[in-house]
């Protein structure tokens, strides 16, 4: 693991513009291997154009992304991937037709470089379904295994995206609002299953929830109209006056 003082992503004034609007307004900031790296901001605060960006679906007007010391600026969803960054999204991505067991196998078929028109004759390969039941237990899906997607809670689904994303064995996990939609019991699952993953995975996490935000982050960047105003711990950013001011205080979540 990195010493903790250096990133494993790396933003340096990045920017981004649609027409007249500045969604991303030079943003820098730092992911340190093992943390969770928390961004939250009003709604309209630019998380979700930043995250895109991070992941490779946008591409910036300007500034610089590296990643493991790698210029990642211009590179493809699929080229970042390779390199270690996942994702997931705020509506859940899986192939609901299949049962829990095969999407993840498919995401570890996909990890080792096969795509998935070879996937009818492998959903029988130990070399697959093995390793994605031991991801499945890891999420705390293991008993659900062979029950199709489209059955499993609304949860259970994002539970199961988070499987997929850990099968593909990423350095960085970037994690689009996992809690939405889901009602009390389904978000202290979430919250469980992330602060099990705390220290053995890279986290960036946008989140709404406030209270599991300030539970499971190392540290927290503020986006306001696309430009971070303060990066600190939980308690720094609680303290800070213009974060307050600007969110925290005025009960927009």
């Amino acid at each position: 693991m990195a010493a903790a003082t250096e990133s494993l992503l790396a933003v340096d004034g990045l920017v981004k513009r649609f027409g007249g609007l500045l969604a991303t307004d030079n943003v820098s900031l730092g992911i340190r291997e093992g943390e969770i790296h928390a961004i939250i901001g009003p709604n309209g605060a630019g998380k979700t154009t930043l995250i895109a960006q991070l992941a490779g679906e946008i591409l910036p007007n300007a500034g610089t992304i590296r990643f493991a010391g790698t210029d990642v600026t211009g590179l493809t969803v699929d080229a970042r991937a390779r390199l270690g960054i996942a994702r997931s999204y705020q509506i859940t991505q899986i192939f609901k037709g299949f049962t829990a067991l095969d999407n993840v196998a498919m995401a570890v078929q996909a990890q080792d470089g096969h795509n998935f028109r070879a996937w009818a004759p492998a959903r029988a390969d130990e070399n697959l379904r093995k390793p994605a039941a031991a991801i499945l237990e890891r999420v705390g899906l293991g008993a659900r295994a062979d029950v199709r997607a489209v059955n499993l809670a609304h949860g259970e689904q994002r539970q199961l995206e988070i499987a997929m994303a850990l099968a593909t064995r990423p350095r960085l996990l970037l994690l689009d609002e996992p809690m939405a939609g889901m009602g009390k019991d389904e978000s202290e699952r979430m919250t469980a299953l992330l602060a099990k993953l705390k220290g053995e995975e890279t986290i960036l996490l946008i989140e709404h929830d406030m209270d599991v935000v300030f539970a499971l982050a190392d540290r927290i960047s503020v986006l306001v109209y696309g430009r971070v105003i303060a990066t600190g711990k939980p308690d720094e950013i609680r303290a800070n006056v213009d974060v307050r001011a600007a969110y925290l205080g005025d009960g927009d979540a």
